[in-house]
């Protein structure tokens, strides 16, 4: 395989610099119009011949056509800001020059013993200084409209919209029915100023519920009342990071070429890290990463599965979780309730069998260890409160992880809790008299 540059394969220009924004076809300054840039034109014509494509639906029979019909491949496409009009732009750039004047050309069998015919490929890149800089102009029009809406979006009064999960409506702005999803229903898909295109975000949440469908894990359920309760004791009310589908709503995805909330996350870390301490009682980067690993009890090491982190548990530190919830009798809100106390005890820096507290995490596991408290497990009613429903560490995903027996059945051995009245004694309320004059 040869490849074999042409004129302006790597740097070169062509003799009409200024052509490169008048071809676009994109207006400038965006108008109020709502729709966004993909959309305005959703089907676009090949770059070398009248076959149509819808690009919104799927890129990839436009590209395929491209490699088969034309040999002509157009590298990093993920990373074009608007892909219709890249394709709209070289087609009149293709329409006044050969195309070879804008390629690298790629020869294939160019040796005399290769085998078949020899076929030449083109590589459309950034490595052309004239593809970069539309690349660049794309990339700033995109988030120049993005910016836009955004603005727009949180200036308009006229947002109306139901809750997602009870009978109250919001009028107004759109910020009224985020707080109150966010600290109503501990349902947070994030702060307003972060999000675009709010309503059809709302959209497609509204109907994955309508299909019985968890917006985490995105499993179905028999009826509305299961999902409620999966949703509640699995800690999945909230979206799924991983779903790209998600991504064309957070303004952080559309900030830099090519780099999504993942990898400015990852960036981020990664720069935190360097300014971390090296002090090994340093528990500053205990967060869980962008894989949200499953993080041991006791130490630092982590897992994406949870029978590995059993197993860590049980052969590293003889804590066997499964034999302590059997020989216990936990239900699954008691063993939510024992982690977050075993949390919160060892981050304090106390062994939570016998309450003993240690100057460093060392010490701490020296003793448990020489003692064996790690397997012993203190009184019930010492972790068996109310207050350790609450989470220890944000995002543990060792709570997510936990197996509930009845998660098949959310009525099977449920508990009724009737009120009761509370007694009195000489209470001002047996006195009519004294009342009627109070509320008179």
């Amino acid at each position: 395989m040869q490849l074999v540059n042409s004129s302006m394969a790597v740097g070169g220009r062509s003799n009409t610099d200024d052509v490169l924004l008048e071809t676009l076809n994109l207006p400038e300054h965006q108008t109020t119009d709502t729709t966004t840039i993909s959309s305005q034109r959703s089907a676009v014509t090949c770059l070398l011949c009248p076959l149509t494509f819808n690009i919104d639906d799927d890129k990839n029979p436009l590209l395929k056509h491209l490699l088969d019909e034309h040999k002509l491949v157009i590298a990093d496409v993920n990373l074009i800001g608007d892909l219709g009009g890249y394709i709209r732009y070289w087609q009149v750039r293709f329409s006044q020059q050969p195309i070879k004047e804008f390629c690298s050309v790629i020869r294939t069998n160019c040796k005399p013993e290769d085998p078949g015919e020899q076929e030449d490929f083109y590589l459309l890149s950034d490595t052309l200084t004239e593809d970069k800089e539309l690349r660049e102009y794309l990339q700033r029009k995109r988030l120049d409209f993005i910016l836009h809406q955004l603005q727009k979006e949180r200036d308009d009064v006229t947002f109306k919209r139901r809750c997602l999960f009870c009978r109250d409506k919001f009028e107004g702005n759109r910020s009224m029915l985020l707080d109150h999803l966010s600290h109503d229903h501990s349902f947070a898909i994030g702060r307003s100023d972060n999000l675009v295109f709010v309503n059809e975000f709302l959209d497609k949440l509204q109907e994955k519920l309508e299909k019985l469908q968890c917006l985490y894990c995105e499993k179905t359920f028999r009826d509305w009342t299961t999902l409620k309760d999966h949703m509640r004791k699995k800690q999945h009310k909230k979206v799924n990071p991983k779903n790209k589908e998600y991504d064309k709503f957070y303004i952080i995805n559309y900030l830099e070429m090519g780099k999504n909330w993942e990898t400015v996350r990852a960036e981020d870390d990664r720069d935190l890290a360097q300014t971390e301490s090296d002090d090994p009682d340093n528990w500053a980067d205990w967060n869980e990463d962008t894989t949200a690993n499953i993080v041991c009890l006791f130490c630092s090491h982590n897992s994406s599965e949870m029978p590995i982190m059993l197993n860590h548990l049980t052969e590293t530190h003889n804590f066997d979780l499964c034999v302590i919830k059997k020989t216990l009798g936990l239900n699954f809100y008691q063993q939510i309730k024992l982690i977050n106390f075993i949390r919160r005890e060892i981050h304090q820096n106390k062994c939570f069998s016998c309450q003993e507290k240690y100057p460093s995490k060392d010490e701490l596991y020296e003793h448990m260890t020489k003692e064996q408290h790690i397997s012993k497990m203190p009184d019930r009613k010492v972790w068996d409160q109310p207050q350790y429903f609450f989470p220890t560490y944000e995002n543990d995903t060792l709570l997510c992880a936990l197996e509930d027996d009845d998660d098949s059945d959310v009525n099977k051995g449920s508990t009724i809790v009737l009120a009761e009245d509370i007694p009195h004694e000489d209470s001002i309320l047996d006195d009519r008299v004294l009342v009627q004059n109070l509320v008179s």
